[in-house]
């Protein structure tokens, strides 16, 4: 299995531009899909970059309908004519964040819900034997702070958001079960325990997001929440690759702990499983 980091929030790669999103691009033996497509069409630029074919891929998953991860879908329906992209039903709703200029929407394009590769989902789904999406954490441990900024308008109020609309990817090849979530807004300690509630076992390898830190304020989870999250990770026997909205200030911390169990996956980086 490969993993691909096409769009991060950073780039170590000069011959690669990061953003803030989030675009995997993965490779199993019997697929080639994404995860997330940034917030742009510079996913594909980067993909070019790097010599990767767009046109082959079979799967698209969406892990919620935030425009950091789905602003490149009208790019990617254009250059793919194939493969399925899977959204969760919730996904193309209001979702707004709170700035200090007011209400931003931050959802996706709405007019491309109708396309008809787009299959929105309503509950967990078995795709085959190397891919499974779900849904419907429990929440146990209790959301992040940052989460109270991001709002779904609803008959014209805004309220906290629920994050019925996001979704997890587990694929299951070369004898690993890996775990890849978007932001994990419904806490990744939650995610995980609904991973082995489904699979039986920790995952091998997890690739995802935080949510710890938000760019446009410049503002990150409390210290003691960060070391607290990277002491409950550290109880399993699970290699962690962060990214994007889990921020390099907060990941620094993460890896006191975590140390070697853990690493940035950056624009360009390129995992071999």
């Amino acid at each position: 299995m490969k993993i691909v980091s096409l769009i991060d929030n950073v780039a170590n790669n000069k011959n690669l531009t990061g953003e803030h999103g989030l675009s995997l691009y993965i490779e199993t033996k019997n697929h080639k899909l994404l995860f997330d497509l940034g917030a742009s069409s510079l996913f594909l630029e980067n993909a070019i970059a790097l010599g990767i074919n767009l046109q082959a891929v079979d799967t698209v998953i969406l892990s919620h309908g935030h425009y950091d991860h789905g602003g490149g879908l009208k790019t990617f329906l254009q250059i793919n004519d194939k493969a399925l992209i899977y959204i969760k039903k919730e996904a193309f709703g209001d979702y707004f964040s709170k700035r200090e200029s007011g209400m931003e929407y931050i959802g996706l394009d709405k007019d491309l819900s109708k396309n008809q590769r787009i299959i929105l989902l309503d509950k967990d789904m078995i795709l085959d034997e190397e891919l499974s999406i779900f849904s419907s954490v429990e929440i146990i441990e209790q959301r992040f702070s940052l989460n109270k900024k991001l709002k779904i308008k609803i008959e014209e109020k805004y309220i906290e958001d629920d994050f019925q609309h996001e979704q997890n990817l587990i694929i299951k090849a070369d004898n690993m079960k890996v775990l890849i979530a978007g932001c994990a807004h419904n806490g990744i300690t939650n995610i995980i325990r609904k991973f082995i509630a489904l699979e039986g076992t920790a995952p091998d390898y997890v690739v995802s997001g935080f949510h710890l830190s938000n760019p446009s304020s410049e503002k990150s989870e409390d210290e003691q929440v960060i070391y607290e999250l990277g002491n409950m990770l550290s109880k399993r026997n699970t290699k962690y690759y962060t990214c994007h909205c889990t921020g390099i200030t907060p990941y620094k911390k993460l890896k006191e702990i975590l140390n070697n169990h853990i690493n940035y996956f950056a624009t360009g980086d390129v995992l071999n499983l």
